[in-house]
C-alpha cells in the first residue's frame, strides 16, 4: 500500500512539474504556508515537492507535524535522532526513536559507526527513515549518507527538534518538535 502511495504521489508530483508548478529556492519558501499538511498522504506529497525544489538527494523533507504524521502512519517507520548524548539527556528526546549520535559529543567528531549503527536498527533498507537533530542540519547529512547507503526512503526533519534561535538566542520558541506540542520526555 505504501509503496503505491508513493507511486501515485510522485506521479501527481511529476505532473505539477512537467506543467512549470515547481520553483527553486528555500526549502520552506517554496510551499505555501498551509502546504503543511498532517495526513500521511499529503506529508509524503510534500515531502516529495521539497526534495524536488531542491534536488535533495534523499526521498524528502517534511516538518514536525508531518514526520509524526508518517511516523504514526507508514509500518516500520522509525525516528532516527542524530543529536550527542548530552543533548538527550540534558535537552530531551522523543519517546520510541533510535538515538544514533552523528557527531560524539564532546569532541563533535564524526561518528564513524553511523552507517553500521543506523544498519543494527534498520537494516531494511526499505525502512522509513525520519531523521532528527537539534534544528535540521545534521539530520540532513545523515539522511544524505542513509540515501547514499541504499535507503530508499530517509527524510530529514525540519526544524529539528528545537527549531531555530529567535531574536533573543533563545530555541524551541520559533519551530521545532517541541513547539509543534508533540510528545517528547527530558531527564
Amino acid at each position: 500500500m505504501l509503496k503505491f502511495i508513493v507511486k501515485v504521489w510522485c506521479m501527481r508530483f511529476s505532473a505539477l512539474t512537467e506543467r512549470g508548478g515547481s520553483r527553486k529556492g528555500r526549502i520552506h519558501g517554496d510551499l505555501p504556508e498551509n502546504a503543511m499538511t498532517t495526513t500521511p498522504e499529503g506529508a509524503l506529497a510534500v515531502a516529495q515537492q521539497r526534495r524536488a525544489a531542491e534536488s535533495l538527494p534523499y526521498f524528502g523533507a517534511v516538518l514536525p507535524a508531518e514526520a509524526h504524521a508518517l511516523l504514526k502512519s507508514l509500518p516500520n517507520a522509525q525516528l532516527i535522532d542524530v543529536r550527542t548524548h548530552a543533548e538527550w539527556d540534558y535537552v530531551g528526546r522523543v519517546p520510541g526513536s533510535i538515538l544514533i549520535e552523528w557527531n560524539s559529543y564532546p569532541s563533535g567528531t564524526r561518528n564513524p559507526a553511523f552507517l553500521e549503527q543506523l544498519h543494527a536498527a534498520a537494516a531494511d533498507p526499505s525502512t522509513p527513515l525520519l531523521f532528527l537533530c537539534r534544528s535540521g542540519q545534521r539530520s540532513d547529512s545523515a539522511a544524505r549518507a542513509a540515501a547514499a547507503a541504499g535507503y530508499s526512503m530517509a527524510f530529514n526533519v525540519l526544524e529539528g527538534f528545537e527549531g531555530t534561535r529567535d531574536a533573543d538566542g533563545h530555541r524551541s520558541t520559533l519551530g521545532g518538535w517541541r513547539k509543534a506540542g508533540l510528545p517528547w520526555v527530558q531527564g
